[in-house]
């Protein structure tokens, strides 16, 4: 009696062990989407800081533009710096934010990880009563 349902129960881990893959496999990609997104974000702060830089070195009447579409708008110097400081702010924000989702992916990557682990000794047991 116990050999019938021995099979059963290896194909019954390896369908959960086949789930738990799958969902590792999403985990890993959202980690990977993650990263992208988030090197996108760090080149978008360097980029601002190095125009805030040069704002920085203009005196108080220099003549700023602004690219509005095809149409470069006039610009108050003190207004073109508070908005590049308000875009570092955001920016910097929102890396926090994906630093803390990171984290939160990778936590449950490693959770996964184990109870793939875990689920694969459980059936090599199984299957060497067998």
């Amino acid at each position: 009696m116990a050999s019938s349902s021995t099979p059963a129960a290896v194909r019954e881990m390896q369908k959960d062990l086949e789930v738990q893959a799958n969902a590792l496999s999403k985990i890993q990609k959202d980690i990977s989407k993650n990263h992208q997104v988030r090197k996108q974000y760090t080149i978008q702060v360097g980029e601002n800081e190095l125009v805030l830089k040069e704002l920085e070195l203009l005196d108080d009447g220099a003549s700023v533009y602004k690219l509005i579409g095809p149409v470069l708008v006039k610009q108050d110097l003190a207004e073109a710096k508070a908005n590049v400081k308000k875009r570092i702010e955001y920016i910097s924000a929102e890396l926090k934010r994906m630093d803390r989702a990171l984290k939160d992916l990778e936590d449950k990557q490693n959770s996964k990880k184990e109870s793939i682990f875990k689920l694969q000794q459980r059936m090599q047991a199984v299957q060497a009563k067998a």
